[in-house]
Parts: structure tokens; C-alpha cells; sequence
């Protein structure tokens, strides 16, 4: 273990260990990461539902009514607008472009899909490191005489930021 050094603060309070200032920069970084992480989550999720809006608002029942007697109004339904210009023009070509568009959705929704899953797995395997970094993080600290509670709840930020500073969590001896 490296010679116990003075507060991230530079004031009297508990020493923290450039072991301790290492694993704190490690998972100041990894919660970056994770912010990373679930914007992409949220960004998969909206693309998601913004297929299925897209999707469902042409299936919806009203829109069938504009399809079938023309008097209900479907909004903006694409597919329903698409079905009824095939039924209108009863050839191939319109029923090719409903069958295209339904794909499209189709391949919207998969792709979503993978992203969110491929994501999810991302954050998981995160969480483990997260874990057994954080595991680490309290006992360096509890070595050099903080508490649990006290080790469990430091802002791993500004240990970090402390690190930064003094280029400890770079060559430190262990």
C-alpha cells in the first residue's frame, strides 16, 4: 500500500491513500460511462415508441373507418392512408409500398431493440466493475482509518478530483 497522504480538501480531515484516490478516478469515470449509457437507454426506448406510434396509429380502429366507409378520420395514420391509397388504386405498386412501410417499421423497432438490449448488457457488465471497485474503494479507505458508513458514502468525484490534482491515480505505488 502507498504512504497515506493528506484529505482531498488539503484541510485536517481523514487521509485518503493514492490507492484509495486510484479507485475513486477509476469509478468516477465509470459513472460517466454510465451516464453514457442510459442516454443511449433513453434514446433506443423513444425510437421504440416512436415505432410503435408510428405503427399503431395505422392499425388503430379508427383508422380502419377511414379505410372502409370513409367517414371516421384516422389523424395522421400513415399506414392507414397507405392501405386506403391501395385499396383505391387496387394495383401492385400501392400494395408493394404498404408491405415496404410496415418493414420499415418493422426494421425501426428490431433496431431499437438490439440497441436497448445491446445497452442493457453494456450497464450490467458496468455494474459488476462499479461493484467490485466500490467494494475496493471502502476497504483502502477503512485502512487508513474512515469508518464504513463514512468510506461507503465519499463523493468518489471529488476523491477523484483529488487524485487529478495531485497525479496520484497515475504510477502509484502499491
Amino acid at each position: 500500500m502507498s504512504a497515506v497522504t493528506a484529505s482531498p480538501t488539503g484541510g485536517t480531515g481523514p487521509v485518503v491513500s493514492a490507492q484509495a484516490r486510484e479507485l475513486a478516478a477509476r469509478l468516477s469515470a465509470l459513472f460517466e460511462a454510465d451516464s453514457r449509457i442510459a442516454t443511449r437507454l433513453n434514446d433506443a426506448q423513444h425510437r421504440l415508441h416512436d415505432a410503435n406510434k408510428r405503427l399503431w396509429s395505422g392499425l388503430h380502429p379508427d383508422a380502419f373507418g377511414l379505410i372502409y366507409d370513409g367517414v371516421a378520420r384516422a389523424g395522421h395514420s400513415q399506414i392507414a392512408k397507405l392501405v386506403k391509397d391501395a385499396i383505391d388504386a387496387g394495383g401492385p405498386e400501392a400494395e408493394s409500398t404498404v408491405l415496404q412501410a410496415l418493414q420499415d417499421v418493422h426494421w425501426q423497432v428490431h433496431r431499437g431493440f438490439c440497441e436497448y438490449q445491446s445497452a442493457c448488457e453494456e450497464r450490467r457488465r458496468l455494474a459488476v466493475e462499479v461493484g467490485e471497485l466500490a467494494a475496493g474503494l471502502t476497504d483502502a479507505l477503512c485502512a487508513v482509518g474512515w469508518t464504513k458508513q463514512d468510506a461507503q458514502s465519499a463523493n468518489v468525484h471529488q476523491l477523484a478530483a483529488s487524485a487529478r490534482r495531485t497525479g496520484s491515480h497515475r504510477g502509484a505505488q502499491r
